[in-house]
């Protein structure tokens, strides 16, 4: 199970406030979760309601397959720099865009990320957490699952995530322009 949560007190009466309160799940996941029936309360996940009891324990498995079938498998070198079982991150060369677009529709990272999904039999939507230009070179991650597409997206929103950027240059300014 992908979070945990052991009832100690009366602070929450639903597996829906827990999740919403403690784990900042929006309310769209909480739904797909609850359909998918990825919510289990002590081990159980076909529970009629979502109320819990003191010494209940929620579990949830972040886990489930989806469908990626507006995304084209495409057969590329993908220079994976790190992966785990929430993210995939990968160095982006130049001249390829992040995603399929009228232009690029099967020549994208996406597309190759999702023949990469294919290959390794993981069933998920291509969630990019952050985007590059066409022409620049850089780091991409895609997160397995929604909830840490979420998570993420949530600490850029609040600068909690750390972003340095590195130019190489070609040949001399013929002026200074920074400050430094």
């Amino acid at each position: 199970m992908d979070l945990k949560y052991k009832v100690t007190d009366d602070k929450y009466a639903t597996a829906k406030e827990v999740l919403r309160n403690e784990f900042n799940v929006s309310a769209r996941l909480y739904q797909k979760l609850k359909k998918n029936k990825q919510i289990y309360i002590n081990r159980n996940n076909n529970f009629y309601n979502d109320s819990l009891c003191l010494n209940d324990t929620l579990e949830v498995d972040l886990g489930f397959d989806e469908k990626s079938e507006n995304i084209l498998p495409k057969k590329m070198n993908l220079n994976i720099l790190y992966e785990d079982k929430y993210m995939l991150i990968i160095n982006k060369e130049p001249n390829i865009p992040v995603h399929p677009s009228m232009e690029h529709f099967e020549d994208s990272l996406s597309n190759g990320v999702k023949y990469y999904f294919d290959t390794i039999n993981l069933h998920r939507k291509i969630r990019i957490v952050n985007r590059l230009d066409k022409d620049t070179s850089g780091i991409v991650i895609f997160a397995k699952c929604e909830y840490v597409q979420e998570a993420l997206i949530n600490q850029m929103k609040n600068n909690l995530f750390k972003k340095e950027y590195l130019g190489i240059l070609n040949r001399y300014f013929k002026r200074k322009i920074w400050n430094n």
